[in-house]
């Protein structure tokens, strides 16, 4: 049972993040591009403050999958290298944190398009 309920935390919390990106797409100008920006940066700043981990330890995937997860992991990179290296870990700390996630969107983006073609829509 405890399994189920980790399930339905993680969908409960990623479906609300999902769903307030939807509703900034369809009822403000913002472009998906700002949004998604401003995830990251809300990421960065709850994460910096250390209201980002608790969210995170609660819902699991819920809320480190998301893009804010993505900017708590730059926050907290930031925080350790700065604790380890001083000033330059400022500068480092983010980098190294989010090294595997950056590696692998390269790479997955890479290998789909070599496998896949865009056609012009437009095009008859």
């Amino acid at each position: 049972m405890d399994l189920f309920f980790t399930y339905l935390k993680a969908f409960a919390v990623g479906g609300l993040l999902c769903a307030l990106g939807q509703l900034l797409i369809d009822y403000t100008r913002l472009t998906p591009a700002r949004i998604l920006t401003a995830y990251v940066v809300a990421g960065v700043v709850l994460g910096a403050l250390g209201l980002y981990q608790p969210l995170a330890d609660w819902a699991g995937a819920g809320a480190t999958v998301p893009l804010t997860g993505f900017g708590n992991n730059l926050a907290k990179g930031v925080k350790q290298a700065i604790a380890d290296q001083g000033l330059l870990g400022a500068f480092t700390g983010g980098f190294s944190s989010a090294a595997g996630g950056i590696c692998a969107a390269m790479f997955f983006g890479l290998l789909v398009s070599l496998l896949f073609r865009p056609n012009d829509k437009n095009k008859k």
